[in-house]
């Protein structure tokens, strides 16, 4: 298989999570969901709690302000290890720990700018899932969420991954012109996990018929 690496980016409530998961698990290959979480943490040397906090997100004009002007460029020379853990902090170490990942190849790795920072590697898939807004309702009302409270999610998570993106990628979110494939999860997971490994079959298929030795011709 040329493709070894698999990015999935989501919409909240899409259910991208649980197709990764149902992904990687066809294709034998290691999830990196919160276990990404969890690796930028130990790499960082900080609680995963403190590094669930700048998940796909921006920190807030307030406390950046605080840090441009009252701690100057002085904080930003330490080691992450020795500086207050935030976002920045977290997207640097993010970076490490998503190309180490892809290096082992094998990997489903969920969001967390990883198609991003993996834009340039050839054997890499991106994958963004999306659902009409009831869908993403009735699969958050599935795990406990009220109408109310999904809504309220659905538009918020959102607003903050566009914003993480847009401000360490200086990108749109999404940016279509980034993923091989953009997939309605209406569907169902298993029909979207299909696609995807259909896709990438195809590629492998149009790959091997272009790397073939051309017949001689009268």
């Amino acid at each position: 298989m040329s493709i070894r690496i698999i990015t999935v980016e989501r919409e909240y409530g899409s259910g991208g999570a649980a197709i990764a998961q149902a992904l990687a698990k066809r294709l034998g290959w290691k999830l990196y969901d919160r276990e990404l979480t969890t690796e930028i943490a130990r790499m960082a040397n900080v609680d995963h709690r403190a590094a669930m906090r700048c998940d796909e997100r921006v920190d807030n004009l307030l406390y950046r302000l605080f840090k441009v002007y009252a701690r100057g460029s002085y904080e930003r020379s330490l080691p992450v290890g020795e500086r207050a853990f935030d976002t920045d902090c977290m997207v640097e170490t993010m970076h490490k720990v998503v190309e180490d990942v892809a290096s082992h190849g094998n990997s489903v790795i969920v969001g967390r700018g990883s198609a991003y920072f993996l834009r340039s590697r050839e054997d890499a898939f991106h994958v963004f899932t999306y659902a009409p807004v009831d869908e993403k309702v009735r699969r958050l009302k599935m795990i406990g969420k009220s109408e109310k409270e999904a809504l309220q999610l659905i538009s918020e998570i959102d607003r903050e991954r566009a914003s993480f993106i847009r401000h360490y990628f200086n990108a749109e979110w999404p940016n279509r012109s980034l993923y091989n494939l953009m997939i309605n999860t209406k569907f169902g997971d298993e029909y979207v996990v299909d696609m995807v490994v259909q896709h990438i079959a195809a590629i492998d298929k149009l790959e091997a018929s272009l790397s073939a030795p051309q017949s001689a011709t009268a």
